[in-house]
């Protein structure tokens, strides 16, 4: 018999999964899958390796109801691909870890409670991180769950880094910038150190763009910056969140407009970003693909401040010799790459023209993408600079955290 782990990303209206066995001291993944359009037509679909659909389910609208319903069926699959197999543990991705959890941990209810209290900083996530912990619980009482951070990978930033220009008492409660999508950054510092070492081993801006968008600057695989802080609003413009924004805004909505605390938070969370900008969608397919101006002004907005960060990133680390793109945006959206690195051409980042639209294509086609292409650039005497679109497979990375929390 072989154990087995499950890693979950679980998100407002969908959950991913992904299973992994242990052969010879090293994870092996079975499978992988999602159940999507929870709260409404939802859909489970798993597949193996090459891509052949292992399970399938629907659910009429309003059907399959609590996350307890549509994780049961997902054991179901589970338990059914794995035969004489068992199933030794449950690593999930949350958000906010806050101060204390700096590491994957073992979830009890003690450490679920801690978990709870920090759904305050990550009203939009945390909650849904959590439900399925739950849901395990009353399903499968005795299986291990761990829960891993994407605030951990940012907690060793220096201190200048970390602080807001606050009261000391105010810092020390624990309002400082956290920085999120440490998951994807952590998967991403092992992708360069296994294909670019060199690279790795220098001054990079992760860029991961998607719905949530950031910047994370790696320093020999560590990070010393990000462009998210306290909770994930802040930073770069994303789907239906203003990125960073002047706080004298709020106090203004506050005072002169009357909008309660409930009504600001709604706006932040879900009505501003390129949703707001565009009036159209938050979706950059959409507006990369509208001949609207209001979708072309959220584009140029959003590729605008992205660069403006990179550049103050690579103020924080003394230079650049990388720029990695990564998430839906970051990978699919040759046009939001060309616009971002058009603003870099004086830091020396200029994309292939050739490879610009190509590329990320043709790097989904090699397993773990490349990261070694450098594109062209030589003006004023610079070395080019490598900057490159980077698939990625975070829960490979849940599921080796996961592996030393079970006997796997």
């Amino acid at each position: 018999m072989t154990g087995a782990i499950l890693a979950i990303n679980a998100g407002s209206s969908s959950l991913k999964f992904a299973l992994y066995t242990g052969h010879d001291g090293q994870l092996v993944r079975r499978g992988k899958g999602e159940i999507e359009g929870i709260g409404g037509a939802a859909h489970l679909v798993a597949r193996d390796e090459t891509g052949a659909v292992l399970a399938e389910r629907r659910w009429e609208q309003g059907q399959g109801g609590t996350h307890e319903d549509f994780l049961r069926a997902l054991f179901d699959v589970v338990d059914r691909d794995l035969g004489a197999d068992q199933l030794v543990g449950v690593g999930h991705r949350v958000v906010h870890g806050g101060e204390r959890f700096t590491d994957p941990v073992l979830v009890t209810p003690e450490t679920l409670r801690a978990m709870e209290a920090l759904i305050p900083l990550a009203p939009l996530h945390q909650p849904h991180n959590l439900a399925p912990i739950r849901a395990i619980e009353a399903a499968r009482p005795g299986l291990a769950q761990v829960a891993c951070f994407d605030t951990a990978f940012h907690h060793a930033m220096p201190a200048v880094a970390a602080r807001f220009a606050l009261p000391h008492a105010l810092t020390e409660s624990g309002i400082r910038r956290y920085g999120f999508h440490g998951l994807s950054y952590e998967y991403l510092a092992g992708a360069l150190r296994a294909q670019a070492p060199a690279l790795a081993r220098g001054r990079v801006v992760l860029a991961h763009l998607g719905n949530g968008a950031s910047l994370c600057a790696l320093r020999d695989g560590r990070s010393v910056d990000t462009t998210m802080s306290f909770t994930a609003l802040d930073g770069l413009v994303m789907g239906t969140r203003p990125g960073t924004l002047d706080p004298g805004v709020i106090l203004y909505l506050l005072r002169e407009r009357g909008m309660s605390a409930a009504a600001i938070e709604d706006l932040l969370y879900h009505r501003s970003g390129l949703q707001g900008v565009s009036g159209i969608a938050s979706d950059m397919r959409a507006l990369t693909a509208s001949p609207d101006s209001r979708a072309r002004g959220a584009v140029a907005l959003f590729c605008y401040r992205a660069a403006c960060q990179a550049g103050a990133l690579a103020v924080a680390l003394g230079g650049l010799d990388g720029l990695v793109f990564s998430a839906g945006i970051g990978e699919h959206a040759p046009e939001v790459r060309a616009g971002i690195c058009a603003h870099l051409e004086w830091l020396g980042v200029q994309l292939d023209p050739q490879r610009r639209r190509r590329g990320s294509h043709q790097r989904r086609r090699q397993p773990g993408g490349s990261l070694g292409d450098p594109h062209r650039r030589r003006g004023r005497d610079r070395p080019p600079h490598r900057a490159a679109a980077q698939r990625k497979e975070q829960r490979d990375g849940w599921g080796r955290r996961l592996s030393g929390y079970t006997a796997v």
